[in-house]
């Protein structure tokens, strides 16, 4: 099968996912989920004119001239409104998020007044509607504030919860499954013995799916071995996965038995090889309603490849609108020479200066070298068959979250 672009490979992973099954769940459990609905206001806030201040309901113009002497009629607590209505020459005792009695138009704060039993001194004028949050301020019964495809903030919670849903409808949490081939791989934690090489990809490729707002199962390592491979992709399906992540094994050699499995369970193939560098060795394809994702075994590779393709198809699954992470410019950091025919997808890091964001790839581009990959703060993005860039000139760029 022939080299396919960044772009077509992009195109095909996202061609047949659909959005998961919506479901109902508590607000407390909704942060980081996407909405499955438009979210309209279900009450008015503020739900009446409600005082900003403590102090006191009165006539604006009974206090345009000062010193002004006022009668108090009642007081007005959050929570507790007044049934009163201030006529001229009168005043309501009023504190923070009480209703505005009938009659009053504006507030004088406390530290303008001096009280004198049942009357009340005001030293300093106040203008009409001074000191009142006006009925709908923050939002009226209807309005439409949140929109499928949102993905719910913490702040966002606040909001909703001021809008008065107890309960939120959002998309289920689309399940990803890993697993890792390679007999020479082993868990962290032991001293690794002659060839064998400590695995981490899965947990940055756990850790990322779960930050995008995917469930996790992780299926573990599997040996060399052609119905071992065969038996962790059934298992996946048998779990329910939406998506099925693997790392290694997805090349030509004699051990590289992952294509050999897809294969013999059905897969739907649609493209296995990227002109990309890293990841060239890129798969996918889709068995039944299950997403395939054949990422390279080193660390570098399999990371870049789920940025740019496992990332858009969570989103996608989840129901979001923003799919694919923003390409940004930047200025190069150092000198770049012309490229091949692959996509260069380059560990850089990011600086403020006078002249503007600086981007510097890491001299050493090794797909095996995990340290520039967590030093990283972007990839550089350089097109097939990219001149030759001089340090300063423009580039683009797609930034790692901190």
């Amino acid at each position: 099968m022939a080299l396919i672009s960044v772009a077509q490979a992009l195109d095909h992973v996202l061609a047949h996912a659909a959005p998961v099954a919506p479901e109902t769940v508590p607000l407390d459990d909704a942060r980081g989920r996407v909405l499955a609905a438009d979210l309209q206001a279900l009450r008015t806030q503020p739900p009446a004119d409600m005082s900003a201040m403590d102090g006191y309901a009165v006539h604006a113009a009974d206090v345009a001239n000062v010193p002004a002497r006022l009668r108090i009629i009642g007081e007005v607590a959050a929570g507790r409104p007044c049934t009163t209505v201030v006529a001229a020459g009168e005043a309501a005792r009023i504190f923070t998020g009480g209703v505005v009695p009938q009659g009053a138009d504006t507030i004088v704060i406390q530290e303008h007044t001096e009280r004198a039993g049942d009357a009340v001194t005001v030293l300093k004028p106040a203008s009409e509607g001074r000191h009142i949050r006006r009925q709908g301020l923050d939002f009226h019964r209807g309005d439409v504030l949140f929109r499928q495809g949102h993905r719910l903030t913490a702040r966002d919670l606040a909001l909703i919860a001021g809008m008065n849903h107890p309960l939120v409808p959002v998309y289920r949490q689309p399940i990803v499954a890993l697993f890792a081939t390679g007999d020479e791989l082993m868990p962290p934690g032991p001293e690794p013995g002659p060839g064998q090489i400590v695995y981490s990809n899965g947990f940055a490729l756990a850790a990322l799916a779960r930050r995008e707002g995917a469930a996790v199962i992780d299926l573990g390592l599997v040996r060399d071995e052609l119905g071992a491979t065969i038996a962790a992709v059934r298992a996946a399906r048998a779990r329910g996965a939406d998506i099925l992540v693997t790392t290694g094994g997805a090349s030509v050699g004699e051990y590289d038995l992952v294509p050999k499995a897809f294969a013999a369970e059905g897969m739907d193939l649609s493209f296995w090889k990227v002109a990309m560098r890293p990841g060239r060795p890129l798969m996918h394809g889709r068995l039944g309603g299950m997403q395939v994702l054949g990422l390279p075994g080193n660390p570098v590779s399999a990371y870049v490849c789920a940025f740019l393709f496992l990332v858009p198809l969570i989103r996608r699954m989840s129901g979001r609108r923003d799919l694919t992470i923003q390409a940004e410019s930047a200025l190069l950091g150092s000198d770049l020479p012309a490229n091949d025919e692959r996509a260069d997808y380059l560990r850089a890091t990011l600086r403020e200066e006078s002249e503007g964001r600086i981007a510097t790839p890491f001299p050493v581009q090794d797909s095996s070298m995990m340290v520039p990959l967590a030093q990283a703060d972007c990839l550089v993005v350089r097109e097939p068959y990219a001149p030759a860039a001089a340090a300063g000139s423009r580039c683009v760029i797609v930034k790692f979250e901190r």
